[in-house]
């Protein structure tokens, strides 16, 4: 069987036809933006080997299991990160909070301490419940000398984000800990994309292959996003920045813990597709 012939087998199991690129490029050894070769190549007979391994990822796909585990990796931000069950695997909406944070960290909008001179302060970031490492590294890649500091309660997650950042040699600063419990000193600002779906919501059935923990959060999807905007007044510096990932119809809900809690500025940020994705606002004492 030649290569066109097997991604028509595939999309006749299934599967659709980028994840059967995908999955035919790792079963080759290439990367996945290569899709290009699989047209040249169109006619290369496929070993037995490949084959059988396409046929076992096909399955262990249809039956949901993320592209990202059977690769083994997701791009994120201009990054390639390693991924695996123990972690999420990384969204593009996602993007839109590393976005905020890094506008909210430049150094022109961030607030001095003490009127001494932002310039002679390194900018601080905690990034609570990293899984892979994803946000935390992608503020580290694009602004260097960020002070980047990334918590997680899963000892599994963390091991998948500390290997990302020693192979993508970027200085992050990982600890365990249930959000800013136990967490010392104040930043700058505090990211976060929490669990943030109810515990009876539908869409969890589809999900069943991803940690649990990082995706549920009470019954209405807010308890820890509550904790959270709790905790981060006694861990921001005056003018910091709390911004939070959360879900598609959470925007208004989020935007009126954190004005209770005296935040302000408060506002949201939508992603690509026009959702509210992303809240946050500013600590002012």
């Amino acid at each position: 069987m030649d290569i066109t012939q097997m991604l028509h087998h595939l999309q006749s199991l299934g599967l659709e036809r980028l994840d059967a690129q995908l999955l035919t490029l790792h079963a080759l050894g290439r990367a996945e933006h290569d899709r290009a070769w699989l047209l040249a190549h169109d006619t290369d007979v496929l070993p037995e080997a490949v084959m059988k391994a396409l046929e076992a990822l096909a399955l262990r796909r249809l039956r949901g299991e993320p592209v990202a585990y059977l690769t083994g990796h997701k791009e994120f931000y201009g990054l390639n990160l390693a991924v695996d069950a123990r972690v999420l695997v990384p969204r593009p909406d996602t993007e839109t909070l590393v976005e905020w944070a890094l506008e909210a960290l430049a150094p022109s909008t961030a607030i001095s301490v003490r009127a001494e001179p932002v310039e002679a302060q390194p900018l601080s970031v905690i990034d609570l419940g990293t899984g892979s490492g994803a946000i935390a590294l992608a503020l580290k890649h694009t602004r260097p000398a960020l002070r980047v500091h990334a918590v997680d309660y899963s000892t599994d997650a963390l091991a998948v984000a500390q290997a990302n950042a020693q192979r993508l040699q970027l200085d992050v600063q990982f600890s365990q800990g249930s959000w800013l419990t136990g967490v010392g000193g104040c930043f700058h600002a505090i990211v976060s994309n929490p669990p943030y779906i109810a515990a009876q919501d539908p869409h969890l059935e589809a999900l069943i292959h991803e940690p649990a923990q990082a995706l549920a959060s009470g019954s209405d999807g807010l308890d820890d996003i509550r904790t959270i905007i709790a905790q981060a007044p006694a861990h921001l510096l005056p003018g910091g920045w709390l911004l939070l990932e959360h879900g598609y119809d959470q925007a208004e809900a989020v935007r009126s813990l954190l004005a209770a809690a005296g935040f302000a500025d408060v506002q949201s940020r939508r992603d690509l597709a026009g959702i509210e994705r992303c809240s946050g606002g500013r600590l002012v004492t």
